[in-house]
């Protein structure tokens, strides 16, 4: 076959595909419209939405909670081989506004400890290598800290969020998908009639990768509001336990031997939500604030504490009273 001839064989499958892909865009048109126009007002529209998004996070996480202990390897801790623990469990459970969770012990790559589903029916992962290197206190101050994420029900409103943004993420990218289609045919199409059906640096290639970039550019922006609110969560649970406890200064130790027990001892180790880093983006996108951060906050409580402490004790001195003879 000649030159000429290989040129009209890959035009014809330029053709080819530019019908089949504008083809399947103009149906998938159709189904949009069909549903566009038999569509119920707004306000049911906006409440199908939400209903949808609120019980597809809910049964991932209730699904999600055993399929996270059991992805942990966790075992049961009872009562009989840790009495102690079990007991200060118990009283820090009462004096918060939480049911007293079930306790897990795991064995993972680095201390930590994970709460796990919410105020009624949590559950306490505990990794063993807690216990030796915190102190009783310190222990004390981590449980109070997780506790506070269950009392919050931080875990369900977490899932919440993420189940409706990707409600919203869905349907963008359905709603693009017929011109998603449409360019997609264009490109290809195109690449072919030109002879280069492996080109993708054409003016169609590059507007399909910009329309593309919409569901994505949605799920960055989702995925940093969800990271921003998981880290405003961690101050309010180091405050709240800071409070039940009294002792913030046990918390900022143990954060400190947390943080260095999980220092990656090799270059390429995974980012850990822990670590500290001068990448605004690694800061972005992690779970946790700086464990400086945290410190420097739990060092400020501890000082007012102190402050206050001394502000009654010289208010239970009263006045020094000087006898008259």
């Amino acid at each position: 076959m000649g030159r000429l001839g290989v040129r009209l064989a890959m035009a014809a499958v330029g053709l080819t595909l530019l019908a089949g892909y504008l083809a399947a865009a103009y149906l998938g048109y159709l189904g949009l419209y069909w549903l566009w126009t038999n569509r119920p007002d707004l306000s049911t529209l906006v409440a199908i939405v939400v209903g949808v998004g609120i019980v597809s996070a809910y049964l991932s996480y209730r699904l999600g909670t055993s399929q996270l202990l059991a992805a942990l390897e966790t075992n049961r801790l009872p009562r009989s081989r840790a009495p102690g623990l079990h007991r200060r469990v118990d009283e820090l459970a009462a004096r918060m506004d939480v049911d007293r969770p079930d306790l897990f012990l795991t064995r993972a790559h680095a201390p930590n400890a994970v709460a796990i589903g919410g105020a009624e029916r949590g559950a306490l992962v505990l990794d063993r290598s807690l216990f030796r290197l915190l102190q009783p206190a310190e222990l004390e101050a981590i449980i109070a800290h997780e506790l506070a994420h269950l009392e919050r029900n931080d875990g369900l409103l977490l899932a919440v969020v993420q189940g409706l943004s990707r409600t919203v993420v869905g349907l963008v990218t359905v709603a693009l998908v017929p011109a998603i289609l449409a360019l997609s045919g264009l490109a290809r199409g195109s690449a072919w009639l030109r002879g280069r059906p492996f080109d993708r640096s054409g003016p169609f290639a590059r507007l399909r990768r910009l329309v593309l970039s919409a569901p994505m550019l949605l799920v960055v922006a989702t995925t940093l509001l969800v990271r921003a609110r998981s880290r405003r969560r961690e101050f309010a649970a180091d405050d709240r336990a800071a409070s039940v406890t009294g002792n913030p200064e046990a918390l900022a130790r143990a954060l400190k031997k947390i943080e260095r027990a999980q220092e990656p001892a090799w270059p390429l180790a995974p980012l850990s939500s822990h670590r500290e880093s001068e990448s605004r983006i690694e800061r972005w996108l992690s779970t946790h604030p700086s464990t400086d951060e945290r410190i420097e906050r739990l060092a400020e409580q501890a000082e007012s504490r102190e402050q206050q402490r001394e502000r009654r004790r010289e208010g239970n001195e009263g006045p020094t009273v000087i006898p008259i003879e």
